[in-house]
């Protein structure tokens, strides 16, 4: 009996190696949302990374930058939740090679996979946000709209629960879904937010693209309304502390983490403000603030500042014409020098050869210039003659 039972026990473990080893290596996919070839910068991106059986039991992931299995510096505009990598406020720093590691540690089994960014510096079509916030209350209405268009353009929401690659709700104006009021204008959707409303929205058209706001849904009992959308360099921003129940009159504002001030509610809704006046990049960062006992704290919402590209052109053609107009002016001034210098080197002799020998005036010698040409007793004698004529 038992001659016959290990044969069979390794014939089955064979033919289950056998299985195992015809099975096709894990393939990894890494999506990134909104689709195209390119970002552009200042809108919001998300890269997702799933396993192509679309089974995530036992997987973990890791996220790498430009070379795989090497940790990326840490930046506050990346967020990374899993399977999950966010961009907010994209630079052209943020170009490159993102890639993802899937390992299934009880089976030893890993999957790579990456994805390409390019950051465009086109300016994109853009859409409006009303109020202009990533972050909103729930309950609260917001306005999306897209940029005006004669072939008309789809709003396209990536939900933040339950995010999928294949999974990307298409709005219509009419009829509105989720609850959403249509209005009258074609290309405004009025939503109330809920707990499907947070994530990624953008419009597609017969044109390309806008560009893409992520919004979050707070549920908390404060939160920090910064722009958006990234806003012009030498402009003024508000950033709103707003709590849901209870009016607040104080508010603590702070920026990376650093205590700006504590400001008091100038609104009737009890809202405490901070106003910024010709914003600067340097004032670009992460915005939280909290009630001046501290119990209450917002999360973090981050500023996003573009810079005055006007400006420097401006500055770079009128330095321009200023050098074309000072060229004349050097070259004649260059001109004149050289003139003086051939000028008066022509009044000058060239060499001590050409100056003419001019005689010296004849003087007759006086007294004093004929005693020193006689010797010592002639000059006695004559000295004596002169003080005493009459020897």
């Amino acid at each position: 009996m038992k001659t016959i039972l290990v044969p069979s026990l390794l014939g089955v473990a064979a033919s289950i190696l056998h299985v195992f080893a015809l099975e096709d290596p894990p393939v990894l996919i890494v999506s990134m949302w909104p689709p195209g070839s390119e970002v552009y910068i200042g809108e919001s991106v998300f890269l997702h990374c799933r396993m192509a059986s679309n089974s995530s039991f036992g997987w973990t992931y890791l996220w790498y930058r430009d070379t795989p299995h090497t940790a990326s510096t840490p930046n506050l505009r990346h967020s990374v939740s899993g399977d999950s990598y966010s961009i907010t406020a994209v630079k052209e720093e943020d170009a490159g090679s993102y890639w993802c590691k899937a390992e299934q540690p009880e089976s030893n089994v890993t999957a790579e996979g990456q994805v390409e960014l390019k950051v465009s510096e086109e300016a994109p079509p853009s859409l409006t946000l009303t109020p202009n916030t990533r972050h909103i209350f729930k309950g609260e209405n917001l306005s999306v709209q897209c940029p005006t268009s004669p072939t008309g353009w789809e709003l396209k929401h990536l939900p933040a629960v339950h995010r999928n690659s294949t999974t990307v709700n298409q709005r219509t104006p009419c009829p509105p879904p989720g609850g959403a009021v249509c209005t009258e204008k074609s290309g405004v959707w009025l939503l109330t937010a809920s707990s499907g409303s947070s994530g990624l929205y953008w419009c597609e058209g017969a044109g390309g693209r806008s560009n893409a706001v992520n919004i979050t849904v707070t549920y908390g009992s404060i939160l920090l309304k910064t722009p958006a959308l990234p806003v012009p360099e030498g402009g003024e921003v508000v950033l709103f502390c707003q709590f849901r129940t209870e009016n607040q009159t104080q508010a603590t504002f702070f920026r990376d983490g650093i205590e700006i001030g504590t400001f008091n509610s100038s609104s009737s809704d009890g809202a405490v403000t901070l106003t910024i006046g010709e914003v600067k990049i340097t004032d670009e960062g992460s915005y939280k603030c909290s009630c001046s006992d501290r119990k209450m704290e917002s999360s973090e919402s981050w500023l996003s500042v573009s810079p005055d590209r006007g400006s420097w052109k401006w500055f770079a053609v009128s330095s321009i014409i200023v050098l074309l107009l000072l060229i004349p002016l050097i070259v004649w001034i260059i001109y004149r020098k050289r003139q003086q210098m051939v000028f008066c080197r022509s009044c000058w002799p060239l060499t001590k050869g050409v100056v003419p020998s001019v005689p010296l005036p004849e003087t007759k010698q006086d007294v004093t210039e004929v005693q020193w040409d006689l010797s010592w007793m002639e000059m006695t004698t004559l000295m004596d003659k002169q003080i005493y004529p009459g020897s």
